[in-house]
């Protein structure tokens, strides 16, 4: 459920230029099309990201799979941007109002002999989600031109599966009181994480930044080196940063989790100034390559940021600790990209994309000082 919610998340992105083509909108609606998801998505994660510890992780995911079949049945038979924002209105709620039952779920269910198999898939769901998405989307446009709707088609019926298999599933958390209470928008996080998260989040700012920047800008890059009819690059190109993302949580699965950081916030600035390289040259094949080890960077730090975060909360806190951790994480996904969005037609696509590269490497370099002088300050004799 996790793969496929961030699937359908993606599967839009590859389509925007061809919707641009087709209806004729300014580049100024692919950004309001942009922001309306991570708007949505943003205010269910304040107001229903912890009512799954109130009222059980089912019910609120087969809702919340309930409103994203409803997304895709808008997608599918859209005929204009306007109906492009209601879906992504619609698909932010659903998968913002998901995001923390399954993390929690997931923890939940991990089996005795596995101990944090439930925070890697944590990392890796969502990292194949939006590297699958994004493919399928690219190649079932490359291939079937006319069909630009079938993505949504294939993905509602995985999801009506997936209400059938949520309904028969188990139940690992029970009712318990506050669930009205719960729903006051906040960002918690709980007290025994708070002084970890102050030098962690930058680092999820770091990867999920860099993610904006591919899901907004990156297909534009991509189409502006490469040529108008590199669709399926485009796909590719969000599939080399959260795919290799994926795969590198999955490897780095058993690593100490601050060790895990280090290397990915070193990995995404190795990344990161080859992509300065790439754009400055107009090189699409480095580009790629350039996204390709960032991708590594983000899966490993990101893994550190939950495998360090997640073991200091107690199990009734989960769900509202990663929907805290995902706020942070969206707004530094979100609230760069539309800034870059808008700057983009004043200052230039890659001056732009410059710019934002610049920016995600000061983050990272900031995490990497902070966990050298933490590690220092707790070496004795230092």
């Amino acid at each position: 459920m996790v793969v496929v919610l961030m699937a359908a998340s993606s599967a839009p992105t590859p389509l925007y230029p061809v919707y641009q083509q087709m209806w004729g909108f300014p580049p100024v609606v692919l950004t309001v099309i942009f922001a309306a998801y991570v708007l949505a998505l943003l205010a269910a994660l304040l107001t229903v990201g912890s009512l799954s510890s109130h009222l059980g992780r089912r019910p609120v995911l087969l809702a919340a799979l309930g409103v994203e079949i409803v997304s895709m049945a808008v997608f599918f038979t859209a005929g204009g941007p306007a109906a492009l924002i209601v879906a992504r209105v619609l698909q932010g709620l659903a998968t913002g109002a998901a995001i923390g039952a399954l993390g929690a779920y997931l923890i939940e269910l991990e089996p005795a002999v596995r101990p944090g198999l439930g925070t890697v898939l944590n990392g890796a769901g969502p990292a194949f989600g939006l590297a699958g998405g994004a493919v399928a989307s690219s190649l079932v446009v490359a291939t079937a031109p006319g069909a630009v709707h079938l993505i949504y088609f294939v993905l509602l019926a995985v999801l009506v599966l997936q209400v059938i298999a949520t309904a028969l599933g188990p139940e690992t958390a029970g009712r318990q009181p506050g669930a009205l209470a719960s729903l006051k928008p906040r960002v918690s996080f709980p007290p025994a994480t708070r002084r970890s998260a102050v030098w962690m989040m930058p680092a999820a700012a770091a990867t999920w930044s860099l993610g904006g920047l591919i899901l907004s800008l990156g297909p534009s890059l991509v189409r502006s080196m490469a040529g108008p009819d590199a669709v399926v690059l485009t796909g590719l190109l969000v599939a080399a940063l959260t795919g290799t993302g994926g795969i590198v949580t999955l490897l780095l699965g058993g690593m100490r989790p601050t060790r895990a950081l280090g290397l990915g916030m070193a990995v995404l600035l190795g990344g990161l100034a080859a992509t300065l390289v790439a754009l400055s040259t107009g090189s699409v094949g480095l580009y790629f390559a350039a996204t390709v080890v960032a991708g590594a960077g983000f899966g490993a730090g990101f893994l550190g940021v939950l495998g360090t975060l997640i073991p200091q909360a107690d199990p009734s806190q989960r769900a509202g600790l990663l929907s805290a951790i995902y706020v942070v994480s969206y707004l530094a996904n979100s609230v760069p990209a539309v800034a870059a969005g808008a700057l983009a037609g004043r200052f230039g696509l890659v001056p732009t994309a410059l710019g934002y590269t610049g920016m995600v490497m000061a983050l990272a370099l900031f995490v990497l000082v902070g966990l050298a002088v933490r590690t220092r300050a707790a070496t004795p004799g230092q």
